[in-house]
């Protein structure tokens, strides 16, 4: 990978990531250092921890990604997704930075996505499910999990809008897709100062079989069970239990009832391929 880099003129140095959170270390290390770019070469989380370091830094560093991981949902957004290592180094070195949208949520920023609900409950399968790999590992837990799934009673408020009931899901979404291939939020543009807000109420387990591959195709959102919102704050309250989330798609068991989603606008210097 260095190669390919020094091959196409950059000076590269490489930082191996020892476990989930290192990568903000070594992003602001190399912030510190003086670095220009910063490359998380992996998958949604590498990318979520290098963006954390970056964010947290005095410096504005862009981002790039080379996807290896199995969703490479932030991939989609910036013109990389689908190319192999070698061809996604050689969009980077011509790629354009752009000013993106980050979120915050319980003092953590995310790039693309946090959910509630439905979303960390599959992610705490996916997690005991390691031997699976590609598309199977994104929809064999969606399926498990849905047959032990209580939706949660949610209280969702936004300048605007509020909501309560029990709900499968609530998915607020910066960029288009979570999950490795589920478009939540199909018209998401992480330059716009707004988050996507997609609320899923409790479904049947026929509708939720229907809407599987509606989410997939981003044709879901005139489901009488959906509700989509564009917003730059949010509150989520939990009255009868403990919020559980995912940010980018790492869970988080914080052992609050509440708490607020937030977007701060043109945060991150990201590089997008052309």
């Amino acid at each position: 990978m260095a190669r390919a880099f020094r091959a196409q003129g950059w000076s590269v140095d490489v930082m191996r990531t020892e476990g989930p959170g290192h990568g903000r270390e070594l992003a602001h290390q190399a912030v510190s250092a003086g670095a220009r770019h910063v490359v998380a070469v992996g998958g949604d989380g590498t990318v979520h921890d290098v963006a954390n370091g970056l964010l947290r830094s005095d410096g504005d560093a862009a981002l790039g990604v080379v996807p290896i991981g199995s969703g490479n949902d932030f991939a989609k957004i910036v013109g990389l997704y689908g190319y192999d290592p070698i061809r996604a180094v050689a969009r980077l070195v011509t790629a354009t930075s752009r000013r993106f949208d980050a979120g915050r949520v319980l003092d953590e920023w995310f790039v693309n996505s946090v959910g509630f609900g439905f979303g960390p409950a599959v992610v705490q399968t996916r997690n005991r499910m390691l031997y699976m790999r590609g598309f199977l590992s994104y929809l064999v837990p969606i399926v498990k999990t849905f047959f032990t799934f209580e939706p949660p009673l949610f209280d969702v408020a936004a300048p605007g809008f509020r909501e309560r009931g029990y709900m499968m899901m609530v998915e607020v979404c910066n960029g288009t897709t979570a999950g490795g291939s589920y478009r939540f939020a199909p018209d998401a543009d992480p330059a716009d100062g707004k988050l996507d807000v997609c609320l899923i109420r409790r479904v049947s387990l026929p509708r939720f079989l229907l809407a599987i591959p509606r989410v997939m195709k981003g044709t879901h959102l005139a489901m009488r069970e959906v509700v989509v919102i564009k917003t730059a704050k949010l509150v989520v309250r939990s009255p009868e239990q403990p919020l559980i989330i995912h940010a980018d798609g790492e869970l988080r068991e914080p052992g609050v009832n509440e708490c607020t989603v937030e977007l701060e606008r043109g945060r991150l210097n990201v590089l997008v391929a052309r």
